[in-house]
């Protein structure tokens, strides 16, 4: 859409109802500007609006159709009209699954470019048509799994610093956000390297002396945030690791190419070299109780002589003992070593064998030192290469939520059966089907037209016939081509209106009711727009005859209008005393076995159907007995 018309466009968000100019310069400094809230309307970011304080959901979506120029308010002139355009979009909604999705939906509008519906028009076929080869129940299970991405906040790490030389660097990383990671320290502020487990020396001429610690990483103080601290880049992959994984496995399905598989590989490497300290722990205890049960063995098989006893008594120990808890000790070490990688000594010769925990945790502080360098240096790697892969992978989310609205549409024609319209003159179509019928089975469907000379028809037949479902078939196909979305008919042709306008209301009209409806309906018939109205059951008048002249002379303005319109009643033949229009009619043909109307739901063209009550009364006659029996076929004598 043009940035201009755009542009103009926000003026109008402020006669949105309760958006004052406080909650519009609100919004504005929320974006930074116009031009970013505009993208973010183009882009259909719907949440980013709505999550504004005092910004509901729907305002959200009104803001965008504003911002947009979607028309749908001159175009559904009724509260039935705006309910059957509702009733689409939750039909297409329940295949949807991410919140973008739905948002897309709600912000599908009617429109009036015959080049856009078309193009809307074959894009959903192809959508079609894609949903028909692909396994839905695999893909929908996987999107329902794909959430908005996490945008991280910082973690703070008080265990691991960063070491400055300078004030210069100390105000850089203030200005980079990195106090929001790891506390921040100079040489005096710091009396003990050990203090921290972990410390990233951030030099410029590197002059401090640091002694053999081994807790150290030393980084340039030219290099890049996340190359001082990388979880600035591997904190927003990480925290959206499951959804990254649902969108690969979904791109795999759809036969696409992904770079996110790379960045699953590079996580998984950081996850994988992780030091954990209850390895350690568990390693030595497993070993030391191995240890015990073999001295307890080796030691039942030992003859001590006299003198060995004496050795004991002044604490030497005896050498065949000695050479026992060597052999020990030495097994235990190598079980440690299998278990963690590293060898060392953590036992106190005794029996039991007792570990020295000092010694352990000198161990554990070391390792832990050096896993920590080892695992910083593969963490700037990781976010080095990650960094490059963050502006694909962004733009490989944004395409599986518009896959999903693709999907969405594709399905909801799928299942729903629709076809593409062809635009022209009039309206008519071929095996038509209300959406609420199009998914049941051996449900007649409907052939009609509308057209000139015959744009105003009255439509006569049957109670519980299907009139009603037909004219909303019609508004359903009407509306939804406007949309760019084929409709529920195997063939239509429609016409494009300036409005649509569908009266559904019942009533028996006195003085008072009849006023109300001339001052409703005589400004319509006089607009110079193009529109389709539907009218269902305009029934008794107080003043019938005199109504009917004017019923009549409302259909007059309609018929030499470029217009159309389908009005249901039973008052045609009083009507056509006066106006020179088209009657159909959709005709009860008898009763079933089960007495049961029959009836064909095609309406017949220039054909008065016969109403109901003789097949009404016939069908209580035969299913009542006695006295009620015999006034019922009193009644039916009366028809003969």
């Amino acid at each position: 859409m043009d940035r201009i018309v755009m542009r103009d466009n926000i003026r109008d968000i402020r006669k949105i109802r309760g958006l004052g100019d406080r909650l519009f310069n609100k919004i504005m400094n929320h974006f930074g500007g116009e031009e970013e809230f505009l993208l973010a309307a183009k882009n259909y970011e719907v949440d980013r609006i709505a999550s504004i304080e005092g910004v509901s959901q729907r305002k959200a979506i009104e803001i965008v159709n504003v911002v947009l120029g979607n028309p749908s308010k001159e175009f559904l002139k009724t509260d039935t009209c705006f309910e059957i355009y509702q009733d689409i979009q939750n039909k297409i909604l329940q295949f949807a699954s991410t919140q973008y999705c739905k948002n897309r939906i709600l912000l599908l509008n009617p429109g009036n470019d015959s080049g856009m519906i078309k193009r809307s028009v074959d894009f959903v076929m192809e959508m079609k048509n894609m949903v028909e080869k692909l396994p839905v129940n695999e893909i929908k299970s996987l999107l329902k799994k794909i959430n908005p991405v996490t945008i991280p906040k910082p973690k703070y790490n008080p265990s691991h610093a960063i070491l400055i030389e300078n004030r210069d660097d100390y105000n850089l990383l203030m200005d980079l956000g990195l106090n929001s990671y790891l506390p921040i320290i100079s040489g005096e502020e710091i009396s003990n390297l050990d203090d921290f487990e972990f410390i990233i020396y951030l030099y410029s001429e590197g002059l401090m002396d640091l002694g053999e610690a081994a807790n150290i990483a030393m980084v340039n103080n030219s290099s890049q945030d996340y190359e001082i601290v990388p979880e600035i880049v591997i904190s927003f992959f990480s925290e959206n690791y499951s959804i990254l994984s649902n969108i690969f496995k979904l791109k795999k399905i759809l036969g696409r190419d992904s770079n996110i598989k790379y960045v699953l590989d590079i996580l998984d490497s950081l996850e994988s070299g992780k030091f954990h300290e209850n390895v350690f722990d568990s390693a030595v205890a497993e070993a030391k109780n191995k240890a015990d049960e073999k001295l307890k063995e080796a030691i039942k098989n030992v003859d001590i002589k006299g003198e060995e006893i004496l050795d004991l008594l002044n604490e030497d120990m005896p050498g065949k003992i000695q050479s026992i808890f060597d052999e020990v000790i030495k097994c235990a070490r190598e079980d440690i070593k299998e278990k963690t990688g590293y060898s060392f000594d953590p036992f106190i010769q005794k029996y039991p064998i007792e570990v020295d925990e000092s010694e352990l945790e000198r161990v554990k502080k070391q390792e832990i030192a050096k896993q920590n360098v080892a695992a910083f240096e593969d963490k700037v790697k990781a976010a080095s290469q990650l960094s490059d892969l963050k502006q694909s992978v962004e733009e490989e989310i944004r395409e599986i939520f518009q896959f999903d609205y693709e999907f969405a549409l594709g399905c909801f024609a799928y299942y729903y059966d629709l076809n593409p319209p062809e635009i022209g003159h009039g309206f008519s179509f071929k095996e038509g089907i209300h959406l609420n019928l199009a998914r049941e089975k051996n449900i007649q469907r409907i052939d009609y037209n509308l057209q000139s000379p015959d744009n105003v028809v009255l439509l006569t037949g049957a109670n519980s016939g299907g009139k009603t479902t037909l004219l909303e078939n019609l508004a359903q196909i009407c509306i939804m081509t406007h949309m760019g979305l084929p409709v529920c008919a195997r063939e239509a042709r429609v016409q494009l209106m300036d409005e649509i306008y569908f009266f559904s209301k019942k009533r028996a009209m006195d003085a008072g009711a009849f006023e109300s409806f001339l001052n409703t309906f005589m400004p319509i018939v006089t607009r110079e727009n193009q529109k389709l109205i539907l009218l269902d059951e305009l029934e008794a008048i107080t003043e019938l005859e005199a109504a009917v002249k004017i019923i009549a002379s409302f259909l007059d303005y309609i018929s030499d209008s470029d217009s159309y319109a389908i009005i249901v009643t039973h008052m045609a033949r009083e009507i056509l005393k006066y106006s020179d229009v088209r009657v159909d009619g959709i005709e009860a043909k008898g009763l079933d076995s089960e007495y049961n109307l029959i009836v064909d739901r095609t309406p017949r063209i220039d054909y008065f159907a016969k109403s109901t009550p003789e097949l009404i009364l016939r069908r209580m006659y035969e299913r009542s007995d006695g006295k009620l029996k015999y006034i019922y076929g009193e009644m039916l004598e009366k028809f003969n």
